[in-house]
C-alpha cells in the first residue's frame, strides 16, 4: 500500500470523523463555520492557479467553481442538519470509497478501466461504479430509517453530483496545467501549514480538492430544493 493511499484514506476518514462531531455540537455551528473557511481557503487556491496560466476561458471557469464554492456556503447555514447527514454520506462517503475501491479494484474486473481518461485518468470503472453504490446504500438506507418524507429521496442526487462536481474540478486543473489544488500555494510557509489539516504536502491535493464534489453537489441541491 503506497503512501499517498495511506494519506488519503487516512485523511478522509479523519475529516469524516470531524464533520459528523462537528455537526451534533453547539447546534452544528462549528461545522458551518469550518465548511465556510475550508471554502474561502479552497477559493484562494483557485486564485493561486493563474500563477500558471491566465486566459479568458480559464477566468470564466474559475467564476463557475467559485459560484459553486458560495452556493454551498448558503446551502450549509440554510439547511437542516438531518438533511445535511444525506450529504455527509453521499458526497464524501463516494469520494472516500470511490478512491478505496479503485485502489483495491481497479482494472480487475473491466479491462479498459478508465471511463474518464482525458479528465481524470486515474478514476476507474470499479471505483466509480462502488462508490456511487455505497453512497447510494447509505444515502437511501439513512433516508429509510429516518422515515423521512418522500421529498427526501432527491438526496439520493448526492453522490452522482459528488462525481460530477469532482470531474469538473479535475477538467478545471487540466486546463490550468495543475495537478494538485494546493501545489502553488504549498511552497508558501503559512500554507505549508495550513494544508497539513488536508494531507500535509504537495502530492495529497488540497482543501478545492476535498470539498469540490460537495461544493458542486449543495449547488446544485440548493437550487432543485429551492424551485420545489
Amino acid at each position: 500500500m503506497d503512501k499517498n493511499f495511506r494519506v488519503r484514506v487516512s485523511v478522509g476518514f479523519a475529516l469524516f470523523a470531524v464533520a459528523i462531531i462537528s455537526l451534533y455540537t453547539f447546534d452544528s455551528i462549528p461545522f458551518r463555520i469550518l465548511y465556510g473557511l475550508f471554502a474561502l481557503i479552497s477559493a484562494v487556491e483557485l486564485i493561486s492557479f493563474f500563477r500558471k496560466k491566465k486566459s479568458f476561458t480559464l477566468f470564466l471557469l474559475a467564476i463557475i467553481e467559485i459560484a459553486f464554492l458560495a452556493y454551498s456556503v448558503i446551502f450549509v447555514s440554510q439547511v437542516n442538519v438531518s438533511h445535511f447527514w444525506y450529504i455527509v454520506l453521499g458526497v464524501p462517503g463516494y469520494d472516500i470509497f470511490a478512491y478505496l475501491f479503485g485502489k483495491m479494484f481497479g482494472g480487475k474486473i473491466f479491462k479498459k478501466s478508465r471511463p474518464f481518461p482525458y479528465v481524470s485518468k486515474n478514476k476507474t470503472w470499479e471505483g466509480t461504479i462502488l462508490g456511487l453504490s455505497a453512497s447510494l446504500i447509505m444515502v437511501a438506507l439513512l433516508i429509510w430509517l429516518n422515515g423521512a418524507p418522500a421529498s427526501d429521496w432527491i438526496y439520493l442526487l448526492s453522490g452522482p453530483l459528488a462525481l460530477v462536481g469532482d470531474l469538473f474540478e479535475s477538467l478545471l486543473k487540466r486546463k490550468f496545467g495543475v495537478k494538485d489544488s494546493n501545489e502553488i500555494l504549498i511552497k508558501k510557509p503559512f500554507f505549508e501549514k495550513l494544508e497539513t489539516v488536508v494531507g500535509g504536502s504537495e502530492g495529497h491535493g488540497g482543501f478545492l480538492d476535498r470539498i469540490d464534489s460537495t461544493a458542486f453537489a449543495c449547488t446544485v441541491l440548493l437550487i432543485i430544493i429551492s424551485s420545489i
